[in-house]
């Protein structure tokens, strides 16, 4: 199944979906994917003149790929502006994801701080892409493409504290309008920006993740290539704390990302 599809089907039915496990993170199933569909069962509930504006998300537990897994969603506010919604996805009546987002519609303010300039990287077709590989890469990789030009590739023994290049999504691909789902995804699919610091494989995982938006969104497509780049701020007691950001092709900034991530080794 395409990531639209899966999108459509959480639309139609956010109660009844199993993901495929060609969708897997290991044992897991990708948690981008798993994060994109609590959000559009929450961005349901909530009304269309409020976009998201941040979702803090928490793994509680691997959401295992071909088990029926139910996207519930609880409106915890609604102001005047602001929605304040609660997602849980809850697989074999446990929750496994837990997904709280701010969702604001936009209002008159004197206050405007542009963005600071994204970095310069190499264009994506001069830059080493990571191939997906049947039982070595994760098997998501098969839909996301990503090209390093920042930092070195998993496992390298690269030292350096940033990692990044462009990300889209991969093969046959329904070209559509980005959205906050896709961002998801795409932010994601990067692997813990710890793990070229390893010299061999060794287990790595989201704990929790911070993400905002920058609204509205630029006019992308599924087609077009984003840049991104994560920073390691501090690692140890093999836990490792990253600020990221993605950027369009033109250097728009898109969103904004924090994680606390886990890593084996």
């Amino acid at each position: 199944m395409l990531f639209s599809d899966l999108l459509d089907a959480v639309r139609r039915s956010p109660h009844e979906l199993s993901i495929p496990a060609e969708w897997a993170q290991g044992r897991a199933s990708f948690g981008g994917l798993v994060a994109a569909l609590q959000y559009e069962a929450m961005r349901a509930k909530v009304p269309a003149d409020r976009p998201v504006r941040s979702l803090a998300i928490t793994f509680v537990g691997p959401a295992e790929p071909g088990v029926p897994i139910s996207f519930e969603v609880d409106v915890l506010r609604e102001g005047k502006a602001v929605s304040q919604v609660l997602g849980r996805a809850v697989q074999n009546g446990q929750v496994v994801t837990l997904v709280q987002g701010s969702f604001g519609a936009s209002r008159p303010s004197e206050v405007e701080v542009v963005a600071a300039p994204a970095p310069e990287m190499k264009h994506w077709d001069d830059c080493q892409e990571l191939p997906y590989i049947n039982g070595v890469t994760p098997e998501f990789m098969r839909h996301l493409a990503m090209r390093w030009s920042v930092g070195g590739l998993p496992f390298t023994g690269n030292k350096s504290r940033e990692m990044g290049g462009w990300v889209r999504l991969r093969g046959d691909v329904k070209e559509e309008p980005v959205t906050e789902a896709h961002i998801l995804a795409l932010v994601d699919a990067w692997p813990p920006a710890l793990l070229p610091h390893l010299k061999k494989p060794a287990a790595g995982s989201t704990l929790t993740w911070t993400i905002e938006f920058v609204q509205p969104l630029q006019a992308l497509s599924t087609l077009d290539w984003c840049k991104y780049r994560v920073e390691i701020e501090h690692a140890r007691d093999g836990y490792g704390h990253a600020a990221a950001a993605l950027w369009s092709a033109e250097g728009q900034l898109i969103a904004l990302s924090r994680q606390t991530v886990t890593i084996f080794a």
